[in-house]
């Protein structure tokens, strides 16, 4: 990252000269701005999660806006920030480097030029969602964060959108290694550092499962659809709970991220879906031939102006703020960084697009498969797996992407050159075009971020040869999708809901998996010059191939897969066995003076006083996948199984849900009595009831109260 190490050179000398800013974190005073016509009323069950109703869409979205800042308002200012291309002001100079992506991509140019073409009603929810945090922020200064943050309004939280959607499908590992002064091949390129990533979360964190069984298939008749998302248990991309109703017919249940003025993935009164985490090649880097001054770029025979930017990144040291001068570049195929290496452009999937935050909101308010389809005919979403079902029976799961509309005769998978309108791509490609599975024969669909032509079993599945190349389709097969198949596949009667709840918390390891490949190497090694790897070795020959903490080599197995797992995710070569091995045993010893402690002992799920066993493992099912240092000698789990949502609907119609969360509603607010009160019922893998209905949340929790009071 050559160019940002030259940034805080530059930041230094600023302070030599006596350009430091000092700016204070927080304001001294914010007057209550008015809410003009907004209204709303909020209710919480007995697990402190919001249920919010308004007259109008936008007044529920004002209501979610206060409901949620009571619980996390520390982290949707981090949002807010990154949206306005502050986050170095508030975070320093990791935060800093956000704000430069921020810039580079043109995320405030492309929300205030976009805003005008945003649908009427889409703007009122943006607008009342900003109108909600402002009214929180005036009303407790003590709790902002930065300076001159509020207040917000509605291009903000579009930008917020702009800025953090495409990094889902991992844009940040090209920009990262173009920075890095590499010349990438965007399909192999390593994830980048995570503090490059523009919603906090470690590229290597991608994960989720989900499953929709049609009632033909189900032993008790209903629809069913669980979401199983893989995300952080705490941060910018935690899930957060809510239910919205509003006059103007918004009813929906899920779960969102801080930011985001509605619900993103759950259930209405008709229909659901849920999302799991795809990585299609969706951008393409050109390297540009410049002239001499270095002003202008060739394309189709004429020079073109490079066009250039001045802009100044406010970094946090202390109670200073330092102006970090940057230069950012355009051509007309996007963002260009330049390098040792020469000038590279960078086109994107929703590349300067807002109708991702249209997209969301028109899915919320779909009444069956017709108008659920035409809001994703929007083409807005840059990327991700939708599993979705009704109440009418159907299923689907839809590899959803906005596609480049590539032309043949170029390999996408490596530098393009940018002097040629042949490799310049429009799109993105109709959802008409995109790999969909619509009630397949077998009953039942799965998805585990793997490739879309493993989703139903044998007989049941899309051809690939029916899909171009051209599309950038993954291969990937995870872990949990080999368990998935195999496991539904051998059930050739209906399924029960207690087997379907059975499956989806699996914590087995297939032996097609990565994990199998891994175990062959391992037990294949000539260990008689290592008596302590060979005892390890001689310890998984034992092992049963589940990570349900009741054999002796499930830590060791979870020890193992935690250094491997990642490599066998993004596709890039797996360690050597043997150093793997003895990197494990030398991990355990050093914690626990054995190679064979119980997995929940190493394992553990811990907020504030509370510190419960988790099992499960990095690629299963249950998936525990990432650990950092936690209590005493265990690690405790900080990203795995989140939100966990069961819906069905019967054979009238009805719709019923329950859901879990790791830690509970409040997630930052250590004194809340819901900054745990969920823990023992997720590690326990039981659930809690949604209650979907308005009257319902009023009798089971306290009483309605507006924002403000």
């Amino acid at each position: 990252m050559t160019r940002w190490i030259k940034g805080l050179g530059a930041a230094t000398l600023a302070i030599a000269l006596g350009l430091t800013l000092w700016e204070p974190l927080t304001a001294p005073s914010l007057k209550s701005p008015a809410a003009k016509s907004h209204d709303a009323q909020i209710v919480r069950d007995k697990f402190g999660v919001p249920h919010i109703k308004g007259k109008t869409d936008a007044d529920a979205s004002y209501g979610l806006a206060w409901a949620h800042a009571e619980d996390d308002f520390r982290t949707i200012q981090e949002v807010i920030a990154m949206g306005r291309g502050r986050t170095g002001t508030l975070l320093g100079s990791d935060g800093a480097k956000i704000d430069y992506v921020y810039h580079l991509m043109g995320v405030r140019d492309t929300a205030e030029r976009q805003w005008p073409s945003i649908p009427a009603d889409v703007q009122a929810v943006a607008e009342g969602y900003a109108r909600g945090l402002n009214l929180y922020a005036a009303q407790h200064p003590g709790e902002v964060r930065l300076s001159g943050l509020f207040p917000v309004n509605g291009q903000d939280v579009v930008a917020g959108f702009v800025l953090r959607a495409p990094f889902f499908y991992q844009l940040d590992k090209t920009i990262g290694a173009l920075v890095a002064g590499e010349e990438p091949s965007p399909s192999t390129v390593p994830p980048a550092d995570p503090r490059l990533t523009p919603n906090g979360r470690d590229p290597g964190m991608n994960g989720s499962n989900a499953f929709a069984v049609s009632p033909a298939k189900m032993a008790d008749g209903k629809t069913w659809l669980i979401s199983n998302s893989h995300q952080p248990y705490t941060g910018q991309v935690a899930w957060y709970e809510a239910v919205m109703h509003s006059d103007e017919g918004l009813d929906m249940a899920g779960a969102l991220f801080p930011g985001s003025p509605m619900v993103l993935l759950g259930h209405n009164r008709h229909l659901g879906w849920t999302n799991t985490v795809n990585q299609p090649d969706l951008v393409d880097v050109y390297k540009l031939s410049l002239n001499d001054a270095g002003d202008q770029y060739r394309f189709d025979g004429k020079w073109l102006p490079l066009h250039k930017k001045r802009v100044w990144l406010k970094v946090r040291f202390g109670p200073f703020v330092l102006p970090v001068p940057q230069t950012i570049y355009r051509s007309i195929h996007g963002p260009v960084i330049i390098n040792k290496s020469g000038a590279f452009a960078i086109r994107y999937a929703g590349q300067d697009n807002v109708k991702l935050v249209e997209q969301y909101y028109r899915n919320t308010k779909a009444q069956d498969w017709a108008e659920w389809s035409a809001s994703m005919s929007l083409g807005g979403i840059p990327a991700t797996n939708f599993i979705y079902a009704d109440k009418t029976g159907q299923i689907a799961n839809i590899y959803y992407a906005l596609f480049p509309d590539r032309k043949p005769g170029y390999d996408y998978n490596g530098v393009l050159p940018g002097d040629t309108s042949k490799t310049f791509w429009d799109g993105p490609v109709g959802f008409d075009k995109m790999p969909k599975l619509v009630n397949p024969k077998s009953g039942w669909l799965a998805n585990a971020n793997n490739t879309p032509f493993m989703a139903a079993g044998p007989g049941s599945e899309m051809n690939p040869a029916d899909w171009s190349p051209l599309l950038g389709i993954e291969g990937r097969q995870t872990n949990r999708i080999h368990r998935a198949i195999e496991l539904l596949s051998a059930e050739k009667g209906k399924i029960t809901p207690e087997r379907l709840l059975a499956i989806k918390f699996d914590k087995g390891y297939s032996r097609n998996s990565f994990a199998g490949s891994l175990l062959v190497k391992i037990l294949a090694l000539d260990l008689k010059d290592a008596p302590d790897l060979q005892r390890a070795q001689d310890l998984l020959r034992q092992w049963d191939w589940t990570s349900d903490g009741a054999g002796k080599a499930d830590a060791l197995a979870e020890t193992l897969f935690h250094k491997t797992s990642r490599a066998s995710y993004h596709g890039l070569p797996m360690p050597n066995p043997r150093e793997t091995l003895a990197a494990a045993v030398a991990d355990l010893n050093d914690h626990f003076g054995r190679i064979d402690p119980p997995l929940g002992d190493i394992q553990r799920l811990e907020q504030g006083s509370v510190s419960l066993p988790m099992l499960g493992g990095t690629d299963t099912l249950r998936a525990a996948t990432i650990w950092k240092p936690g209590k005493g000698k265990a690690s405790k789990l900080v990203h795995g199984d989140s939100f966990i949502m069961l819906i069905n609907w019967d054979k009238a119609g009805k719709v019923w849900s329950q859901s879990i969360q790791p830690f509970g509603a409040a997630t930052t607010r250590v004194r809340s009595p819901h900054y745990t009160d969920q823990m023992a019922l997720f590690a326990a893998q039981k659930f809690k009831p949604v209650h979907f209905e308005w009257a319902d949340a009023v009798a089971q929790g306290g009483k309605p109260y507006r924002p403000g009071n």
